[in-house]
């Protein structure tokens, strides 16, 4: 049966909870739990008043939904499911816990305080069932150093004044947590040009490198490099974060960029940021030899500093 063709009476009107919250400023989350639904209904081949006239709302409810400022409930969500004919149960159902989600998360406390983009970062960090970064310019920042990541943050371009620098740089042992407490399988890639960067010079960098020799060691932890070597680049030409969600399709890219931390979900973007992976992998050092080949640029780093 055409699902258009079906009375608006099945549907339940405008919750009370939908009402209360249609004015809200989305989180991440929300936000892209609203594109989610986008895609639903774009896949059905749906406009956003035939969405409206199944469900029996509002056009303007819909829109309010799929960019995540008026709240979606379990129920709603599997409506929308049911409507847009969508088989795909994982998605539905990891979406139905994305609508669950009451809690704020603890980078919340910084919301006045940082750009919304290191805020978000830190949320798709949380909420991530794997990690897997490629760095070519600097060391991972899950797994930097005090000492190293305070100089890289130093170097920005208009320079933070150094209250700034100390509040990324609390920022960012909070985000470690997630990873060196274990609580996150984490795999970083990383080019020998970022092991070489002496962003805080070779006392700081020969500390960083052990560091990261002994992360390396970690059950949950998987380093391995990228050498000079390898014939072309398996990669592109900037740092990025592939985080995975509870199914692919909730998967997330975010690049690091000059000026801001862009985020990247388009089924299209995430295949490619696949492929690259897989080609990463192929190419990079094992983990036993990766350790090998940092400790000998730290034995380098210390005895050209003696």
């Amino acid at each position: 049966m055409d699902p258009l063709a079906t009375s608006a009476a099945h549907w339940p009107l405008r919750t009370i909870r939908e009402d209360a919250m249609a004015l809200r400023i989305p989180t991440l989350r929300q936000r892209r739990l609203g594109a989610e639904l986008r895609r639903m209904r774009e896949q059905a081949g749906f406009g956003g008043s035939q969405l409206a006239r199944l469900l029996g709302v509002t056009p303007a409810l819909v829109s309010q939904m799929e960019i995540g400022k008026s709240a979606v409930s379990v129920a709603r969500l599997h409506q929308i499911a049911e409507a847009c004919m969508c088989s795909n149960v994982p998605l539905v159902e990891a979406l139905a816990g994305m609508a669950r989600e009451r809690e704020t998360g603890w980078w919340e406390e910084y919301s006045l305080r940082l750009p919304t983009d290191l805020l978000d970062v830190a949320a798709i960090e949380a909420h991530a069932q794997r990690i897997v970064t490629y760095s070519i310019t600097f060391l991972p920042g899950l797994l930097q150093t005090p000492a190293y990541a305070a100089s890289v943050f130093a170097r920005a371009i208009p320079p933070l004044p150094q209250p700034d620098v100390d509040l990324r740089l609390a920022f960012r042992l909070r985000r470690q947590q997630i990873v060196r407490s274990g609580a996150t399988p984490y795999t970083a890639f990383i080019h020998e040009a970022a092991l070489r960067m002496q962003f805080s010079g070779p006392e700081a960098l020969a500390e960083q490198l052990g560091a990261l020799i002994d992360h390396s060691e970690s059950r949950d932890i998987s380093v391995r490099v990228v050498p000079f070597k390898i014939e072309s680049l398996p990669g592109p030409s900037e740092n990025f974060v592939y985080v995975a969600g509870p199914v692919p399709e909730l998967d997330t890219v975010q690049i690091d960029i000059s000026f801001g931390c862009p985020l990247f979900d388009s089924p299209s973007d995430l295949a490619s940021y696949r492929e690259i992976l897989d080609r990463m992998a192929s190419v990079a050092l094992s983990e036993d030899d990766s350790r090998d080949f940092i400790r000998s640029i730290k034995k380098e780093i210390e005895g050209n500093h003696e």
